[in-house]
């Protein structure tokens, strides 16, 4: 039996514009396997960044349910909502998302501190954390003093650094040339794989969506092909 981290269940949301009704997702229902990489994929406006914020929580569907761990997250209140985001869920973003007057250090160790976290405590995770992405050398440097693809990496680190059970990354190479996306897109593969972690990605890029294990495509707010990946990957 599947062990299902993720459950969807005929989610569907609409947008009212003025007098116009925008189906932004038509009844979706889809499982994501704990440890699974899953990659969602679609041109612009297909739907699958509004999936994404619904697995997230940031919106609320107009008709269904997801269910992360057990958990139906569109009846839960904004603070048990958070307390849920900060206990299972990691973000990557396209446009990094650090905060400039901070050292890489600082910007990795952030998740921590709405923990409660001690100082010296989550200062050796935030080490920890940017060693494994490489940026050993990198950890008092603040944005402006590292490339895009150093400072996606401590997007990664920051992501990774609570060990969340899931990771949803959005268009996480869209800022970076082809050399840094491929070594961006192997480090965050290889990552969540030694740390057992779902990692749910949207992108409009199949060249990324070949490191997933499936890759769900959507147009039109719906899922119009699924492929299985992981008999190629395990070659």
């Amino acid at each position: 039996m599947p062990n299902n981290i993720i459950e969807i269940r005929n989610l569907r949301k609409v947008y009212h514009v003025g007098s116009e009704k925008v189906v932004a997702l038509n009844h979706i229902t889809l499982d994501i396997e704990a440890g699974e990489f899953c990659c969602l994929v679609g041109t612009s406006g297909s739907g699958k960044s509004t999936l994404l914020n619904m697995l997230a929580g940031l919106e609320k569907p107009s008709l269904g349910t997801v269910r992360i761990k057990g958990q139906a997250i569109e009846k839960m209140s904004e603070k048990q909502l958070a307390r849920f985001r900060q206990e299972n869920i990691g973000f990557i973003f396209q446009s990094y998302n650090l905060i400039p007057t901070l050292t890489a250090l600082e910007n990795t160790a952030m998740p921590l501190i709405f923990r409660g976290m001690p100082r010296k405590q989550r200062e050796a995770l935030a080490r920890e954390a940017l060693q494994r992405v490489g940026l050993a050398n990198h950890m008092a440097h603040r944005p402006t003093q590292m490339s895009g693809g150093q400072q996606q990496r401590v997007g990664i680190a920051r992501a990774l650094v609570s060990r969340p059970p899931i990771v949803f990354a959005d268009e996480p190479t869209g800022n970076l040339d082809s050399k840094t996306t491929r070594e961006v897109m192997e480090l965050m593969t290889s990552t969540t794989r030694d740390l057992g972690q779902t990692l749910v990605l949207v992108t409009h890029d199949l060249s990324i969506a070949s490191y997933a294990d499936r890759i769900i495509h959507i147009s039109d707010g719906n899922i119009v092909k699924i492929v299985n990946n992981r008999k190629r990957l395990a070659k």
